[in-house]
């Protein structure tokens, strides 16, 4: 019988480094590690060494970035997809772009299995592995932290150590991030009580706090088209226009969220975000769509928004549903477009003027001063018919001595 054939999600990190030898002494096999570059600028010489160190038979570099940003971010930031009012979904957006590679490279190489680092308490491990299902149903899916013995992050280093495997962690210095071009993300240590106000000051990797942000105001200017930038002041390009993004915004204390959240598995948990480039475009496509949007579309939007960004949170990037409302929310892209101007300072994002051919304000109909246009005498029937309904129960209310006071 021949080897087992095992294609491992790698990223050099604590789990994926004790995940190679784990599988090499658990199964007859073989492993072919894949690491997905999604921004952060991995040393891919330093990664290949490290795998082929621990085991692997060979690894995949893969750079993911711009594909990431066109097909993921664009896509969620059109929909204005945030969970629970905060979260902007960097990790979530980066799994499924991570996992469809890994499935064409688990078909390339005749792999018979796919593995994972995502624990038994994660969303990961539902978005990776709902992304297997739908692009390789009939993949068999490996998952250590569900099966091994292994109950931490203090003996995942043990286990390292023991194995002369350097990690990048210590256990003083043990909080559990993820990063790529979009977000940094930090769970574990003193965040698990809610009651903690995380230490900002060592925490932040990509931005300052608001308070060792610059004393002055700077202005960013950003140019759309059909819902997806085009432009950040001078700089064009996806992955240009992000990493500028980052470095501006997270000068000047842009895009801190610190988030309770509603993990799919059930439990609450408790993280720290960094999006200082998302959060700006963010604020920026926003003002756009106040601008372009008639009113019952943009409300209806936002519905879809909220539904929009429980999928993806939820790992269901490749359902039906979420490509159906990808659908609907391009054809309300369709007139957002246009040139927002926003200033950034200690943290804050503020609107500093929006313009568009496809602008729906009309200053006419809105001023305080005479107009020609808007009759306001037309306002009396509007109400009286808009108000019916509530004047009919009322009526009802009354007869039968139900109106209060």
């Amino acid at each position: 019988m021949s080897k087992e054939r095992i294609l491992l999600a790698y990223s050099g990190g604590l789990d994926t480094s004790i995940i190679i030898p784990w599988l090499k002494e658990h199964y007859d096999c073989d492993v072919v590690a894949m690491a997905g570059e999604v921004g952060i600028g991995v040393d891919q010489e330093a990664l290949e060494k490290k795998a082929l160190a621990c085991g692997a038979e060979k690894i995949y570099v893969e750079d993911l970035t711009e594909e990431y940003i066109t097909d993921y971010i664009y896509p969620t930031l059109k929909a204005g997809a945030v969970y629970e009012g905060k979260y902007l979904l960097g990790t979530s957006t980066a799994r499924p772009v991570i996992a469809k590679r890994m499935v064409e490279i688990a078909k390339a190489e005749g792999c018979t299995a796919i593995a994972h680092g995502c624990t038994g308490k994660g969303n990961d491990q539902v978005r990776f592995e709902l992304a297997i299902k739908a692009l390789a149903p009939g993949m068999k899916i490996i998952a250590p932290w569900r099966t091994w013995d292994i109950r931490s992050r203090d003996e995942e280093i043990e286990y390292a150590t023991a194995r002369n495997i350097p990690v990048p962690v210590t256990k003083e210095n043990n909080y559990s991030m993820d990063q790529n071009i979009w977000h940094l993300s930090h769970e574990g240590m003193d965040l698990e009580d809610p009651a903690n106000e995380p230490k900002y000051d060592s925490l932040l990797h990509l931005m300052n706090t608001p308070e060792a942000a610059p004393d002055e105001a700077e202005y960013v200017e950003l140019e759309f088209a059909d819902g997806v930038p085009v432009r950040v002041n001078d700089v064009t390009g996806d992955v240009e226009m992000l990493t500028y993004l980052n470095e501006l915004a997270g000068k000047h204390g842009v895009g801190i969220a610190d988030i309770v959240e509603n993990r799919l598995v059930g439990m609450k948990s408790r993280g720290v975000y960094e999006t200082p480039g998302g959060t700006v475009l963010y604020a920026a496509h926003r003002e756009l769509e106040l601008l372009t949007l008639d009113r019952d579309t943009l409300h209806y939007k936002d519905l879809v928004s909220q539904k929009f960004a429980e999928l993806v949170y939820n790992g269901l990037w490749f359902h039906p549903l979420r490509e159906a409302l990808s659908a609907f929310v391009d054809n309300t892209q369709k007139v957002v477009t246009g040139v927002v101007k926003l200033k950034l300072y200690k943290g804050n994002v503020t609107p500093a003027g929006t313009t568009s051919p496809y602008s729906l304000y009309q200053e006419e109909l809105s001023t305080f001063n005479e107009d020609d246009v808007y009759n306001q005498g037309d306002a009396t029937g509007f109400i009286n018919l808009f108000g019916l309904p509530t004047a009919v129960v009322a009526q009802m209310r009354a007869a039968n001595g139900m109106l209060e006071g």
